[in-house]
């Protein structure tokens, strides 16, 4: 299977029938091929090489990178910043925008930006609230939701508009997506919930993480019942647990994580916990590869970038495609 390459610049790249991107990603996806993204912590730092040093563990193994922005209420460098350094390489990043912390002037200034650059995806979040972060003190603006960032951003990509009715010069090109927290309460309004995101916009969605596989499966039957599946690209969420004490703070802490009891029992079992954490995660990715509905996984190894690598690997979910990497030079296909 070839995937014609994105490079910097994108723009020459000529779109292919029914794609709203010359982008890796959603080519992947069309394909039909089985897609990994993975999420990259942004330094916080102004120096380039941490970013890159950080993007070479994917090199080889991912179809694109995850620059978030400002996860948790954190600050580090931002997501605009990671992914114009990581075009400039050849990678093809998810450029996370986040309502809490701009107003629509900004973010729409921000999605002609990035797509300039050659960022062909867009992820469009809510955020977190500022009070769960490192400067609580800040003033949140959340003038959008994600649901009004899509839309947004969708008017503005096949309208050629801004959401004042101003018409754009060049229009970008640009894969839009959303979150899907398939295991919040209550439960049952989640698939409603994508629904809408879909409706608005969302072409792909990445999940919060999955430790409960068959609460998995519920929903995406809920979705399939709401005739989504043929609308939208499903990446499932997926990490390795550190710790059974790691996960106990995560279910306890983090909004929205669910971790039944017999997945922190069994890790906290194992001789060691951090090793039998990431055995946790390959099954969980080879159980949900044969879900319907399920086009992709995105890791979330929060400080343990370095383990992604050998999950993928042990997972088989590339099934001998090899993702772009540096090595591929200026091929204009990569396998």
């Amino acid at each position: 299977m070839r995937f014609q390459d994105d490079r910097v610049p994108g723009y020459p790249l000529p779109l292919l029938p029914g794609h709203a991107s010359p982008g890796r990603l959603e080519r992947v996806l069309r394909a039909g091929g089985f897609a990994i993204t993975a999420e990259l912590e942004p330094p916080d730092s102004a120096d380039p090489e941490e970013v890159y040093r950080r993007a070479r563990v994917f090199d080889g193994w991912v179809d694109a990178i995850n620059a978030t922005d400002g996860s948790g209420a954190n600050c580090h460098m931002s997501s605009l910043a990671v992914c114009s350094l990581l075009t400039r390489a050849g990678y093809s990043p998810v450029m996370q925008i986040s309502c809490r912390d701009k107003n629509r002037i900004a973010i729409q200034g921000d999605i002609l930006g990035g797509a300039a650059m050659g960022v062909c995806n867009m992820l469009c979040l809510t955020g977190d609230g500022v009070q769960a972060g490192d400067h609580p003190q800040a003033k949140p603006v959340f003038d959008l939701d994600c649901i009004s960032l899509l839309e947004i951003g969708r008017g503005m990509r096949d309208e050629h508009r801004f959401q004042s009715g101003r018409k754009l010069t060049s229009a970008p090109r640009v894969f839009f997506g959303a979150a899907a927290n398939p295991f919040g309460q209550p439960f049952e309004w989640r698939a409603e919930r994508l629904a809408k995101k879909v409706a608005a916009g969302a072409q792909f969605v990445q999940t919060q993480y999955c430790y409960d596989v068959p609460r998995l499966r519920e929903f995406l039957q809920r979705v399939d019942t709401l005739g989504l599946l043929d609308q939208v690209f499903i990446l499932v969420g997926v990490g390795p647990l550190r710790s059974a004490k790691a996960g106990e703070w995560m279910r306890t802490n983090v909004p929205g994580i669910h971790i039944p009891d017999a997945v922190l029992e069994r890790v906290a079992g194992a001789d060691d916990q951090a090793v039998e954490g990431r055995k946790v995660c390959v099954d969980i990715i080879q159980e949900v590869r044969e879900i319907k509905g399920v086009s992709g996984i995105h890791i979330m190894a929060y400080r343990q970038e370095h383990a992604v690598p050998e999950i993928i690997e042990r997972s088989g979910v590339l099934s001998g495609r090899v993702p772009w990497h540096p090595g591929l030079g200026r091929s204009p296909a990569i396998q």
